[in-house]
């Protein structure tokens, strides 16, 4: 595992705790992490992250754009 040190002005209110959750949610929600291991480098359950990515605007279904518009041309095409 990697370790980084990052040096934030003091003018900046942000914890450890707090600092881990944003970039595990934003490294989920680029699909640089999976559920888990974002859940895991924060501490938390991932039933507990997921509760908690509402908070950092990150959807929990981490589904591509283009796989969606993908399905929805296959129900068409496909549809009774």
């Amino acid at each position: 595992m990697k370790t980084i040190q990052l040096n934030i002005p003091d003018t900046v209110d942000l914890n450890d705790r707090e600092a881990k959750m944003l970039l595990a949610s934003r490294l989920y929600e680029k699909g640089k992490l999976t559920l888990g291991q974002a859940a895991e480098l924060v501490g938390l359950s991932k039933r507990a992250f997921m509760e908690i990515l509402g908070d950092y605007d990150v959807s929990i279904f981490n589904y591509p754009l283009s796989e969606l518009e993908n399905d929805i041309k296959n129900a068409r095409d496909y549809s009774l």
